[in-house]
């Protein structure tokens, strides 16, 4: 490869990783405006969701696309998403997504690259 060309395998991988090291730092950002409050928490909620819009719409232009899943919703085994304590419960009970750890990265609208998920029981 000569100098100035690009590796598009390298090129891509970097931009999946960018994305969910975004996710993390925006979930951090929010967890940390939490602890805010008055004009305070009002100027970093503007800044914070200024820097999501505009990065989720550069990551949408070059085809990479971050998916949450909201705490509270069901779980089910055709997500593309690992539950890290599926041992925890029986194979018939109804579960929902306590907490996202990583997101779903989609590339072009294929998963590239699975989330991760904490689970608990849904209430009935």
């Amino acid at each position: 490869m000569a100098n100035g060309d690009i590796d598009c395998e390298h090129f891509k991988k970097a931009i999946i990783d960018m994305a969910l090291e975004s996710w993390r730092f925006s979930n951090v950002f929010k967890s940390a405006m939490s602890k805010l409050s008055g004009e305070d928490y009002d100027r970093y909620q503007g800044r914070y969701s200024w820097f999501r819009r505009g990065f989720e719409e550069i990551a949408e232009s070059v085809g990479v696309k971050i998916v949450e899943i909201n705490p509270g919703e069901s779980y089910d085994t055709g997500i593309a998403a690992t539950p890290l304590n599926i041992g925890d419960f029986e194979a018939d009970e109804a579960l929902l997504i306590e907490k996202m750890i990583e997101p779903i990265i989609m590339y072009e609208g294929s998963v590239i690259k699975a989330g991760t998920v904490m689970l608990g029981r849904k209430e009935e």
